[in-house]
């Protein structure tokens, strides 16, 4: 206490002079209409600016919460479009043939043939193999192994990869291959001679897949040319996804796969 009052008493002079300044402040302020309006003028200034500044870090702090939020409501707007609008509410639980389960990306890789993603969902999620996996943009894959807490997704970046996709608008389909080229850009091939191509025209998936629902967005076609045998296109495809860049995935569970691939089975038997 006494290093204090040393310490006052040391610099009585800087604390006086600090108080007759506020004084003269204050007087001249009160007694002067355009003083008066500039101080209000500039405490409002200030007084804005550190709000915004304090919205703005508790903006910052929110923005996981607030991204989690938004996921989730994208899963629920994916149910209604891949159910045919059959969901009302989130609370509401899902009648159609699909289910939506997001995931975040945690590895991706798009440098090799032969490309995998790994999830940060697996089977005590509901994750399965051979699901499809997309992002907002398009699909990414299909889930080829799970453990209990992850699951790697087989990338179209894969030379492996081979998913029914059609032209949009269209009945005519094909495969949609990787040739191990660029990361951005994929092929759709068998797509007959008959068929009506034009460059900018919109790749989705196909009607005759048990994984995607129809009309899911891959790309758009960037050139295409006639197979060898002339009979066919080779399509070029722009993917829509920036495989580089990608983090929040929505993985698709279609519930009636088995009894579509054992009725197929049986019929094959025959």
């Amino acid at each position: 206490m006494q290093r204090i009052f040393n310490f006052i008493l040391n610099n009585k002079n800087a604390f006086l002079y600090v108080v007759l300044l506020l004084f003269c402040l204050v007087v001249t302020i009160r007694s002067h209409s355009y003083h008066q309006s500039r101080f209000f003028n500039s405490s409002k200034w200030l007084t804005g600016t550190i709000l915004s500044a304090q919205t703005a870090i508790t903006d910052y702090f929110h923005l996981k919460e607030e991204n989690q939020r938004l996921v989730k409501e994208n899963e629920q707007l994916r149910l209604q479009l891949f159910n045919d609008g059959n969901l009302k509410t989130q609370d509401e639980v899902p009648t159609g043939a699909f289910e939506v389960i997001n995931a975040r990306i945690i590895k991706n890789t798009y440098a090799s043939p032969r490309n995998y993603i790994t999830l940060n969902k697996g089977e005590t999620d509901g994750i399965e193999q051979d699901m499809g996996v997309i992002t907002p943009l398009g699909v990414l894959g299909i889930v080829e192994n799970t453990s209990a807490g992850y699951a790697t997704v087989q990338s179209v970046l894969n030379t492996k990869s081979n998913i029914n996709a059609k032209i949009r608008n269209t009945n005519y389909f094909g495969s949609l291959i990787w040739d191990g080229m660029d990361y951005d850009v994929v092929q759709l091939v068998d797509i007959p001679r008959s068929a009506s191509v034009t460059v900018g025209d919109t790749i989705t998936t196909g009607a005759m897949s048990s994984i995607f629902p129809e009309n899911i967005p891959i790309g758009v076609i960037k050139k295409y040319d006639l197979n060898q045998n002339q009979s066919s296109y080779t399509i070029q495809v722009d993917l829509f996804n920036d495989m580089a860049n990608i983090k929040n995935v929505y993985i698709i569970r279609n519930k009636d796969r088995q009894e579509i691939l054992e009725l197929q089975k049986s019929t094959n038997a025959n």
